[in-house]
């Protein structure tokens, strides 16, 4: 066990019932996060991604193997110590910001803040921290059906943020985007995660935006490998 890593996944496995039978998508998979570190995650569609990603943020229980979130392991966990360790010390962006349309900007991140017990006043403050870390000061009281897609994306990283998580999973969080917009994205999602200390494993079909990552793995026939460019 490496002190140093902020989030371990020891031989995961992970295997799924299907009609034609028994379809291992991950079989003993390893990874270490280090702190402040941001691993891109690629490979085939259908390869896993998303099942490692849940596996990493204690949503799903694998078949085998553990998960230890700062030297902790959580293999002997309670559901309830699980979605306690999950809100406490893992974020999540998905592909799409999920954010809730009755409430602005301001409001979606203070939310979380409250779910966790921190007060009003702070959950605020902490919130019109991170819009402005991400560039969104001015749209703090705007409601998600008048920002745009990039502005929405933005907002729902600064939501997974909230309650300064050690561990960001993101599963294709620019993939619903142009581009421009995309590299605008994640270079603020970049920065905010190198600002706030924490780790980030990031799934993504875009090769281009996991070579500006610290370190690139390929999860292929169950098992990652280092990336290599083809």
């Amino acid at each position: 066990m490496s002190k140093s890593s902020v989030l371990e996944l020891r031989n995961i496995t992970r295997t799924y019932v299907t009609d034609a039978g028994p379809l291992n998508v991950l079989r003993g998979v390893d990874l270490d996060l280090k702190p402040g570190e941001l691993v891109g995650l690629v490979g085939p569609s259908g390869s896993g991604k998303s099942s490692l990603l849940h596996a990493a943020g204690l949503l799903e229980k694998p078949d085998d193997g553990d998960v230890l979130l700062a030297g902790r392991s959580t293999r002997d966990m309670t559901d309830r110590e699980r979605t306690a360790v999950r809100r406490s010390e893992v974020g999540f962006v998905y592909q799409f910001h999920h954010l809730l349309p009755e409430f602005d900007a301001l409001e979606n991140i203070v939310l979380p803040q409250l779910i966790a017990g921190v007060s009003r006043s702070k959950a605020a403050a902490r919130s019109l921290e991170l819009l402005a870390l991400m560039d969104l000061s001015d749209r703090a009281d705007h409601r998600p059906g008048h920002l745009s897609g990039g502005e929405q994306q933005r907002v729902a990283i600064a939501r997974s943020m909230a309650n300064s998580p050690r561990v960001l999973l993101a599963d294709e969080p620019t993939g619903n985007l142009d581009p421009h917009t995309s590299s605008t994205v994640f270079n603020a999602f970049r920065d905010l995660v190198k600002e706030q200390g924490a780790s980030a494993l990031v799934a993504t079909h875009n090769h281009e935006l996991a070579a500006l990552m610290d370190r690139v793995v390929t999860l292929e026939d169950g098992h990652l490998s280092p990336y290599s460019a083809k």
